[in-house]
C-alpha cells in the first residue's frame, strides 16, 4: 500500500505503544483501591499522563514530517490517508490496552506497594524489579480477559454524562495535533504557522475538559470506594467507562478529524 512508508511505521507504533499506556493508567485507581493506597496510586496515575502528555509533543514533528516527505501530487489525499492510518493506529492501541486490562491491574498493584514501600521513587521502584525474580513476578501477573469481571457491572453503575464527554475529549486529544497539521497544509503559507500552532489551543481545552469533568469525579469515588461509603462495583464500571469511551472516542475522531482541519484553517486565517 503506498500510504504506508517506513517513517508512517515508525511514528504508528509510536502512538500505539502512547495509547495503549494512556489507556492503562485508568487501571492505577482500582489497583490504588484494591491495595488500599489510593494516594499512591494517583500519584502513579499522574505520572502516566504526564507521560503521555509529553509524547504529545514528540508526535507533531515526527507527523509533520511527513508532510515534508508526501508528493506533492494529490498531496492533501495522502496525507489525508496517512492520518487517517494514524488514527486508525489509535483505535488499535486502545484495545490492545484494553486486552491488557486485567494484567496491568495486577501489575500496577505490585508497583504500588513497591512505590509505597521506596517513599515515592519511582526510579528506585522500577530498579528493584529490574531482575530476575522481579521479572518472573511481573509475568505471573499476566491474566486473560474475562467476562468475570464485568460481573456486577450494569446500565445503572455506568456514569452515563461521563461516557459522552469522555468520548469528546478522546476525540479531541486524538485529532488535535493531526487536524493542526492538515490545517497548515489548506491556509496560505503566511497563516501555516498560527494552524500549527493551534494544536496547543485544541488540546488545552480538552485538557481543561479532563481536568474539571473527569479527574475529579473519579478520585472521590476511589476515596467513597476507600472509605467504603461506596460498591467496588462502581469504580469497576468508571474504568469500564473510560476505556470503553476512549475507544469510541478514536472511532468518532475519524468523522471529526477533516472537518476539525477546516474548523482550524479559518480559526488561523481569522485571528
Amino acid at each position: 500500500m503506498e500510504y504506508i512508508t517506513n517513517k508512517i511505521v515508525v511514528v504508528a507504533i509510536f502512538i500505539l505503544i502512547v495509547t495503549m499506556i494512556e489507556t492503562l493508567a485508568y487501571s492505577t485507581r482500582i489497583s490504588g483501591a484494591r491495595v488500599k493506597l489510593i494516594a499512591t496510586a494517583l500519584s502513579l496515575f499522574s505520572t502516566l499522563v504526564i507521560v503521555s502528555r509529553f509524547s504529545t509533543m514528540i508526535q507533531q514533528p515526527l507527523t509533520a514530517k511527513l508532510i515534508a516527505e508526501a508528493p506533492d501530487s494529490n498531496k492533501l489525499n495522502f496525507i489525508e490517508e496517512q492520518y487517517r492510518i494514524l488514527i486508525g493506529v489509535t483505535s488499535v492501541g486502545v484495545l490492545l490496552g484494553i486486552m491488557l486490562f486485567p494484567t496491568f491491574i495486577n501489575i500496577f498493584s505490585r508497583a504500588i506497594i513497591q512505590l509505597s514501600n521506596e517513599r515515592g521513587s519511582i526510579i528506585s521502584a522500577i530498579g528493584k524489579q529490574l531482575n530476575p525474580t522481579g521479572i518472573k513476578k511481573i509475568i505471573s501477573c499476566f491474566r486473560v480477559p474475562k467476562l468475570k469481571f464485568l460481573q456486577g457491572i450494569t446500565f445503572k453503575t455506568i456514569p452515563k454524562r461521563l461516557f459522552v464527554v469522555n468520548v469528546i475529549v478522546s476525540a479531541v486529544f486524538t485529532i488535535g495535533v493531526l487536524s493542526s497539521l492538515y490545517a497548515s497544509m489548506l491556509v496560505p503559507e503566511d497563516y501555516a504557522q498560527a494552524a500549527l500552532m493551534s494544536s496547543g489551543v485544541i488540546n488545552g481545552i480538552a485538557t481543561i475538559l479532563l481536568t474539571l469533568f473527569i479527574d475529579p469525579k473519579a478520585s472521590v469515588l476511589a476515596d467513597r470506594v476507600m472509605k467504603n461509603q461506596c460498591d467496588y462495583v462502581y469504580l469497576k464500571s468508571y474504568s469500564l467507562t473510560m476505556i470503553s469511551s476512549k475507544f469510541v472516542g478514536t472511532i468518532v475522531a475519524q468523522l471529526l478529524f477533516i472537518p476539525a482541519a477546516y474548523y482550524v484553517a479559518w480559526f488561523a486565517e481569522w485571528i
